[in-house]
């Protein structure tokens, strides 16, 4: 039976795979957060795998603070980047598959239509910079059986996001300004998940493969917002602005969005539309609440 290490368990893609680990009884899971093993500790990964014998890890760590990564530079990059050479070197030693979750982040933003995967990279920010810091260790490493899985707008029904926030706002305020000019898919953290589990199994052997996986469909922030506010029967009012209007110490890419054909064409799956994950999700958002 495979053994499967989750880092960052208590985060959003973590939670959910949790959530789901029940439905693959064909894995044993090891579920673990910082409080339980410190990533930074080669040691302890070497151990923790050796004890376990672990033959798969999926690795749901980073340091995700866009803007605060900008200031906490060494912490960005000892989770985002350090971190992931140890798991890689770890899991190269061991012989053991690891799957990397990357982000949009790595590219500049500056393109006119979906990345592919071997598009140049191009980060603009420190959050960018240490994530394709980490992913190239990991390709240094080269664990056998590996991918890296770029992602997009992760939202999800455990922790803070995006859309828990604009449901909170749009609940004490009566109109609200978003970002119209950023452009990319959400990802509903339980759709990754499912996929990461469902391929697992299948991963090509003797490489380390880059994929990019996000829901389907493209929409601006505002447009996030609004179907936000529409599917769950919120009148707050939203006003398109321009990125220049709302300055953040990180700068966001204008255009994130991936294309997924790769990752579809080899695993034959069958992505779910943006809408309708939204929509699954805030009924999930509900549920938890009664």
């Amino acid at each position: 039976m495979p053994n499967i290490l989750v880092t960052g368990s208590s985060g959003q893609l973590g939670s959910e795979l949790q959530e789901l680990h029940q439905s693959y009884p064909q894995f044993s899971f090891l579920f673990t957060d910082r409080e339980t093993l410190d990533i930074t500790d080669k040691a302890a990964v070497e151990s923790t795998c050796k004890r376990n014998n672990i033959t798969h890890i999926i690795n749901c760590a980073a340091y995700t603070a866009v803007d605060k990564a900008e200031e906490e530079q060494q912490s960005a990059d000892t989770i985002n980047h350090i971190a992931v050479q140890y798991l890689a070197e770890v899991a190269a030693k061991q012989h053991i598959s690891l799957i990397h979750i990357s982000t949009d982040y790595v590219f500049d933003g500056t393109s006119c239509t979906p990345y592919i995967e071997s598009d140049a990279t191009n980060p603009q920010g420190i959050y960018g910079k240490t994530k394709l810091d980490g992913e190239n260790a990991l390709l240094r490493a080269h664990p056998s059986n590996s991918i890296i899985i770029r992602t997009s707008w992760v939202y999800s029904s455990f922790g803070n996001n995006f859309v828990k926030t604009m449901l909170k706002l749009g609940k004490e305020r009566d109109t609200l300004n978003v970002v119209y000019d950023q452009i990319g898919t959400p990802t509903y953290a339980a759709d990754l998940a499912m996929l990461i589990l469902d391929i697992l199994p299948h991963i090509p052997k003797e490489t380390v493969s880059i994929y990019h996986y996000s829901n389907e469909g493209v929409c601006s922030w505002y447009d996030f917002t609004k179907a936000i506010f529409e599917f769950s029967n919120i009148s707050c009012r939203v006003d398109p602005i321009e990125s220049k209007e709302y300055p953040t110490a990180a700068k966001r890419p204008n255009y994130g969005v991936l294309n997924k054909n790769k990752i579809k064409n080899h695993y034959n799956i069958v992505i779910p539309y943006w809408h309708d994950s939204l929509q699954r999700c805030l009924k999930q958002i509900e549920v938890k609440k009664q």
